[in-house]
């Protein structure tokens, strides 16, 4: 990795050249498949650097590929799609930051999907941040493969809307998730 000790050290170096070196990283990405990103995990020892395919579904053998594909360094783990995180962090985007404890949702289970309507405070229709941080938490919650590929309907809600099913924080998401999902599978027969 021709710029390994400026990637694994950038959160301590110059902010404007280590946006220049994240949009290098970026357009390399980008040129293997469009929908490409990257993040990176805290700094110790080894560090992750995260393949990730921005949550759409076509770039998923890319990022197979890449990840398959990396050297073996010393100071990094490569992975595959973002994964799940505990906790699951605040994100903002553009100004706007939601706090995961704010966030409730209601699993939703059709008998052969699961699917959830995702509360986020001040949420209204036509908002993309919002939406876009409503799946970045989604993501750390579930990571990013299960939201694509086990996860049918995602509607997200302000926590006004009224709906039927009860209500749990998000915190209660990857277990109550995963518990359906074998349900489901053990239902359909499917591994």
């Amino acid at each position: 990795m021709q710029h390994e000790v400026e990637l694994f050290g950038f959160d301590s170096g110059n902010r404007i050249e280590r946006e220049k070196l994240f949009d290098r990283l970026a357009h390399k990405l980008q040129n293997v498949h469009r929908d490409l990103t990257f993040e990176f995990g805290p700094k110790g020892p080894r560090r992750e650097f995260v393949i990730s395919a921005a949550g759409m579904k076509d770039a998923f053998p890319a990022v197979v590929e890449l990840a398959r594909s990396a050297p073996a360094l010393e100071r990094w783990q490569f992975i595959a799609f973002r994964p799940r995180r505990s906790p699951v962090n605040i994100v903002e985007i553009e100004g706007k930051r939601i706090d995961p404890k704010d966030v409730t949702f209601s699993l939703l289970d059709n008998g052969q999907n699961a699917g959830l309507y995702l509360f986020i405070p001040g949420f209204q229709k036509g908002n993309t941040d919002l939406e876009q941080i409503g799946y970045l938490l989604l993501d750390e919650a579930l990571g990013e493969y299960d939201v694509e590929t086990r996860l049918g309907l995602i509607k997200m809600l302000s926590p006004e809307t009224q709906t039927d099913g009860e209500r749990f924080p998000l915190s209660d998401l990857p277990d109550m998730f995963d518990r359906l999902v074998s349900r489901l599978e053990r239902r359909s027969g499917s591994p």
